[in-house]
């Protein structure tokens, strides 16, 4: 029998009710708005994802061109923005690492430069620092025939960066992603670097005079003592930071790059599916963040501390 005076009870029935309440909410919302397109005769619908999508894509990790469909063209986008994302979450990472422990080393340049490397990347809206990479890249570097190198291992110019001992037939990137992925993690690396620190500062000092006292030195005592207890502090607002990043990747827009929202406007302009593209893009950018979430959280647990029953 149920005991409605429980407020265990009461909560689990509010949320049924709101959860109800919401989907019926949707559901009146979506079928409005299909009344009024239909009204209007405007078409609607997703079938528009198996016709020929009619344009090329620069940039894609398989062939495509104008005669595949649609849906073929959203997940060359897709993928696009998934390699952004991955290379940048990677790359941030290492570099705000480092960063938040040199804003805590003895030496004071290092700590200067470091403070002074988070100030400046993190105060400069995102938006122009993609378009001052791209304009240096594009404009700023010589031409592929007289391209800055490194050995044989790296070259950069106007054509983008190129790496000809990477792979079977080495790797090219395009100016658009080096741009994209290269601003993506010099703006996010600097808000890593600040939860790092602060979960550096966040160990007590007790532990690290305890790693001191045993002999390991301060690398060591990073690496084994401090970096794992504040792991349980930091995973938490670095999150946040991977998700920024992937939801920031969405200003490829304004540099040419093709990602999800860049080829979603052309499906849009060229089809008029308003409502439908705008729908595909949000459900995808949703489940990104979700998966993301979920990782994390996982991992989080992973490392949490665990009593002794």
């Amino acid at each position: 029998m149920i005991n409605w005076q429980s407020q265990r009870t009461r909560g689990v029935l509010f949320q049924i009710v709101l959860v109800v309440s919401l989907l019926g909410l949707l559901f009146w919302l979506a079928h409005n708005t299909w009344l009024h397109l239909q009204e209007r005769g405007i078409q609607s619908g997703f079938d528009f994802l198996f016709d020929n999508a009619g344009f090329d894509i620069g940039e894609s990790v398989f062939d495509f061109d104008s005669q595949q469909s649609y849906a073929l063209a959203f997940l060359v986008g897709l993928l696009n923005t998934l390699r952004v994302s991955v290379i940048g979450i990677v790359c941030c990472t290492a570099l705000g690492l480092l960063l938040g422990i040199g804003r805590l080393s003895n030496n004071a340049l290092a700590r200067g430069l470091c403070y002074a490397y988070v100030e400046l990347f993190r105060n400069i809206p995102l938006l122009l620092q993609l378009l001052m990479w791209y304009v240096v890249l594009v404009e700023v570097m010589p031409a592929s025939d007289e391209a800055l190198h490194l050995g044989n291992w790296l070259l950069l110019s106007k054509e983008g960066l190129a790496l000809p001992l990477v792979g079977a037939e080495g790797i090219t990137l395009t100016p658009e992603f080096v741009a994209l992925t290269w601003g993506l993690t010099l703006y996010t690396s600097a808000f890593v670097s600040e939860v790092i620190r602060s979960g550096i500062l966040s160990v007590a000092k007790g532990q690290i005079e305890a790693a001191q006292s045993i002999g390991l030195s301060r690398s060591q005592s990073l690496r084994w003592v401090i970096l794992p207890q504040a792991m349980r502090v930091i995973v938490p607002p670095l999150t946040n930071q991977y998700l920024n990043l992937t939801k920031n990747s969405s200003l490829a827009v304004a540099i040419g790059y093709p990602d999800l929202v860049n080829i979603t406007n052309t499906a849009l302009n060229q089809t008029g599916r308003a409502v439908e593209c705008i729908a595909i893009v949000m459900a995808v950018y949703l489940s990104l963040s979700l998966l993301t979430s979920a990782l994390m959280n996982h991992y989080n647990r992973s490392i949490a501390l665990k009593g002794r029953g």
